[in-house]
C-alpha cells in the first residue's frame, strides 16, 4: 500500500487535462455546502457556483449537477428534529417539502446567469433497470443538447432504502454514465482522501493521485463529516470505483470556498482518480449496478478462465446463492469468496443448481433442452 500511496502523480497539466477538456462534466454538491448548520440555504455561495457553471458553459463545457440538500432544507421549514433524519417518515416528509425549495434555489441561481435549470428526481431503480436507465440517459442527453442544466437528486420522498443507505456520491457516478459525461467532480466539505482521518490525526496527509483503488480501500469510513449527509468517504471511493469501471475520471475536492468549480479547474487541488480505457456502454452500466439478485461460486479454474477473457461455463460453478431469473445480474465469487466478476445470467437459479459442475454435453439431458453457450457469456460480464 505504501508504494501506491507514495507514487508520484503526473504533472498538474496532465492530471487535470480530462477535467478541463471534458465537454460534459458531472458536479456533485454535498448537503453541508449548500445548507448551513441551521438549515438555511447558503445563497451567496450558491451564486458563486452558478457563476462557475455559466463560465464553463461559455467555454463549451456542459455541467450536470447532482445536488443534495432537500432533506436538510425541508427539515428546517417543517421544524423537524435531527435535521429531518430522526425517522424514515420525517426524512420522506422533509424531502417532499425540501425538494421544491432546492429546485427553486437552483432555478433562481442559474437563471441569474441566463441558464435554464431542469429538475430530475431519480431512484436507484432508475439506474438498475436497463430500460429505465436508457430513458434517463435519453432525457439527460436532450436537456444538455438544449443548453439546459440538469439538477438531479434522489427521490427521497418515496424512496426508503436510499434514504437510510443511499448517497449522492454514487448517484453522481451513475449519472455520469447515463449523461455520457467525461469526468466527475465531487464537491465536499473535505478536500480529498487522506492517509488518516484529518480531524483526529494531525499527521494525516492528502493523497492527490490514486491509480490503484484497492490500495486505499481501508482508508475511508461511512461517516458524513457534517452529519447532514449520508455518504462519507467510503461512498466517495465506491463512486470512484463505479466511474473507473466506465472509464470516467473522478475527483474529490473542497467546495467550502466561493467559486469551487472554477477553483478546482484552476488549481487541481484534491484527490484525483484517473480512468482506464473506457468500456462498452452496456458493460459500464452493468458494472455500476448496486444491486444483484444472487451469487455464483466458482472454482479456481473458472476464475483463471474469466480473467483470460472467457465465459463462465457450468463446469466451473461450485455453488449457487440466492433466487434469480434468467437475465438477472449476479456476482461471481472465487474459492476465497472474493467477487471477481458480475454478469447477466443465462439460466435461473434452479437451473444453475442442477447443471453446476457438469460438462456441456450433459446439460441437455439434465434440462431437457439444448444448452445455452454459457451460464454467463463474456459479452454480458464485467470483471471486478
Amino acid at each position: 500500500m505504501d508504494s501506491a500511496l507514495n507514487a508520484a502523480p503526473p504533472a498538474p497539466e496532465a492530471r487535470m487535462a480530462p477535467f478541463r477538456a471534458a465537454t460534459r462534466l458531472v458536479v456533485k454538491v454535498g448537503s453541508s455546502l449548500l445548507v448551513a448548520a441551521d438549515g438555511s440555504a447558503r445563497r451567496a455561495w450558491l451564486e458563486t457556483l452558478a457563476a462557475d457553471v455559466a463560465a464553463s458553459a461559455a467555454r463549451g463545457q456542459r455541467v450536470v449537477l447532482v445536488s443534495s440538500g432537500a432533506i436538510a432544507l425541508g427539515a428546517r421549514r417543517l421544524g423537524l428534529k435531527g435535521g429531518g433524519r430522526a425517522s424514515l417518515e420525517d426524512a420522506q416528509a422533509a424531502a417532499a417539502v425540501g425538494q421544491i425549495l432546492l429546485a427553486g434555489l437552483w432555478a433562481e441561481a442559474l437563471g441569474g446567469h441566463g441558464l435554464t435549470a431542469a429538475q430530475m428526481l431519480v431512484t436507484l431503480g432508475d439506474f438498475e433497470d436497463r430500460r429505465r436507465w436508457l430513458n434517463a440517459s435519453a432525457t439527460l442527453d436532450r436537456l444538455v443538447s438544449l443548453g439546459v442544466v440538469p439538477v438531479l437528486n434522489e427521490n427521497d420522498s418515496v424512496a426508503t432504502e436510499e434514504i437510510r443507505f443511499g448517497d449522492n456520491d454514487r448517484l453522481a457516478a451513475r449519472v455520469a454514465q447515463a449523461a455520457r459525461a467525461e469526468a466527475v467532480l465531487l464537491l465536499s466539505d473535505v478536500d480529498g482522501l487522506y492517509t488518516a482521518n484529518p480531524d483526529s490525526c494531525p499527521d494525516a496527509r492528502r493523497i492527490d493521485w490514486v491509480d490503484d483503488l484497492e490500495s486505499v480501500t481501508g482508508l475511508a469510513d461511512a461517516r458524513s463529516r457534517s452529519g447532514m449527509g449520508s455518504g462519507g468517504m467510503a461512498a466517495k471511493l465506491e463512486a470512484a470505483r463505479i466511474a473507473h469501471a466506465a472509464g470516467i475520471p473522478l475527483a474529490i475536492a473542497t467546495g467550502a470556498a466561493d467559486h469551487p468549480l472554477a477553483r478546482f479547474l484552476e488549481t487541481g487541488e484534491g484527490t484525483l482518480f484517473p480512468a482506464p480505457a473506457g468500456q462498452r456502454a452496456r458493460k459500464a452500466w452493468l458494472s455500476g449496478r448496486l444491486r444483484v439478485a444472487g451469487r455464483l461460486l466458482v472454482d479456481a479454474g473458472a476464475v483463471a478462465a474469466l480473467r483470460a477473457g472467457g465465459s463462465l461455463l457450468a463446469a466451473g460453478v461450485t455453488g449457487v446463492e440466492g433466487a434469480f431469473a434468467r437475465g438477472d445480474a449476479v456476482d461471481v465469487a472465487g474459492p476465497d469468496g472474493r467477487v471477481v466478476a458480475r454478469g447477466l445470467v443465462a439460466y435461473d437459479s434452479q437451473e444453475v443448481e442442477r447443471i453446476r459442475g457438469r460438462r456441456r454435453e450433459d446439460i441437455a439431458g439434465i434440462l431437457g433442452y439444448a444448452p445455452r453457450s454459457a451460464v454467463i457469456h463474456r459479452d454480458q460480464m464485467v470483471m471486478r
